[in-house]
């Protein structure tokens, strides 16, 4: 297990191991056995850890902070590798467990880990949460390759299972081929789509200001529900992240996603993931540093805000 930040050699920022008292707390869910295209996700959690020893003392350019005083890393769960049920089961305990004691950013591994993930929080926050959902793909198949559920369902089974608000439910970057039933399937909902192509050319932090102000007003339509970030590093074109099990050309520059991060930080997230990092295809190491400065600039806007764990 690796550290985030430099709280310890093998942590992310090497961090120290997550006590009671880290306000702020990350864990590797190092699972790929829904991935569909390239395996290797399992090992997401190390390379990002190892990427961002990169980071200095922590001090956020933009925030100002550094998390490094209140997060510690709680390594990776213990999980069986090769069924995704009794993955499930097994960490839904765990992940309890951490979300009773601090405000977590998750990673991945692949996508299938968000659906447990919201089913915990929802049971602690007494409501469905906001989604923000970064991703080349929609998740909202009906079924994953003929399997029920697996890391392209997660969306759609979040909804059925009331764990989201759907009209506080957004989507940023999606542009895989699709039946246009499933790739609307949001949009349908009451939700709201943002394409890589609708998103071309916005990289100005003025942009991202302008959407982030639509989304606060869809979220005090909603009642401001606390909200969950699931970023899929596949947002990203592949120019910016080859280390992904199914890149997409024409997405998403690394500018774009820490402009959103940058700017949102006043929105309510109560926990993040950051998964299909896939170091295996990465090339000098350019997918675990986006993943790692995203989290890491997740951490320090919920730093700034005075962000808790979700009770």
């Amino acid at each position: 297990m690796t550290s985030f930040a430099f709280l310890s050699d093998n942590r992310f920022l090497k961090a120290p191991a997550a006590e009671a008292h880290h306000r702020y707390a990350v864990a590797g869910v190092a699972w790929d056995g829904s991935t569909t295209n390239r395996p290797g996700a399992r090992f997401g959690p190390r390379a990002i850890r190892a990427a961002s020893h990169m980071l200095c003392d922590g001090t956020h350019p933009h925030f100002g902070v550094s998390p490094l005083d209140e997060l510690g890393d709680a390594g990776d769960l213990p999980l069986p590798n090769t069924s995704l049920q009794g993955m499930r089961e097994a960490m839904r305990p765990q992940v309890d467990a951490l979300l009773a004691r601090h405000h977590m950013a998750w990673l991945g591994g692949d996508h299938a880990i968000t659906l447990t993930l919201l089913q915990a929080l929802r049971a602690r926050v007494g409501r469905p949460l906001g989604l923000v959902h970064f991703d080349a793909h929609c998740d909202t198949w009906e079924d994953h390759f003929g399997e029920p559920s697996g890391h392209g369902t997660w969306v759609r089974e979040a909804v059925e299972q009331g764990l989201v608000d759907p009209a506080c439910t957004v989507q940023f970057g999606i542009r895989s081929p699709g039946a246009a039933e499933d790739i609307d399937y949001v949009n349908r909902q009451g939700g709201r789509i943002y394409t890589a192509r609708e998103l071309r050319g916005r990289e100005r932090a003025a942009d991202w200001a302008a959407i982030v102000e639509d989304l606060r007003g869809r979220w005090a339509a909603c009642g401001n529900p606390p909200s969950y970030l699931s970023l899929d590093i596949d947002c990203l074109d592949p120019a910016f992240a080859p280390g992904t099990g199914t890149p997409e050309p024409a997405g998403l520059s690394t500018a774009q996603v820490m402009g959103f991060l940058e700017e949102s930080a006043a929105l309510p997230f109560v926990g993040m993931d950051c998964v299909e990092v896939a170091p295996a295809y990465d090339h000098a190491e350019i997918t675990a540093l986006a993943a790692a400065n995203f989290v890491w600039t997740y951490l320090c806007a919920r730093l700034s805000t005075g962000a808790i764990a979700p009770s």
